[in-house]
């Protein structure tokens, strides 16, 4: 299973004790396969993957995983184009056979 592209993404996790509440950003990553699509706690195969879109406001944005089981949003800070466009470069591949 070789690696295609990843995309690093941002995840909000709350920490909440009995005198404060913390938010605390971890750095992750989404990975792409020939068939799959790897975050930290999920797996989508490809071909549940109907389409990848985002949308960014200021320096932070949000990517979304259009899936057959809904919609996966992820914080991102940089740019998605390159994975995306190795998703739709493998998708189109895959449905695209001569």
């Amino acid at each position: 299973m070789q690696l295609i592209a990843k995309q690093p993404y941002v995840k909000i996790v709350r920490q909440v004790s009995a005198l404060e509440q913390k938010d605390i950003e971890e750095q992750r990553h989404m990975y792409l396969y020939e068939d799959k699509i790897v975050t930290r706690y999920r797996e989508f195969p490809i071909e549940d993957v109907m389409d990848i879109s985002y949308r960014f406001s200021g320096n932070k944005g949000m990517l979304y995983l259009h899936t057959l089981k809904g919609v996966y949003a992820y914080i991102i800070k940089s740019s998605p184009e390159q994975f995306m466009n190795a998703f739709k470069n493998r998708t189109h591949r895959t449905t695209h056979r001569n």
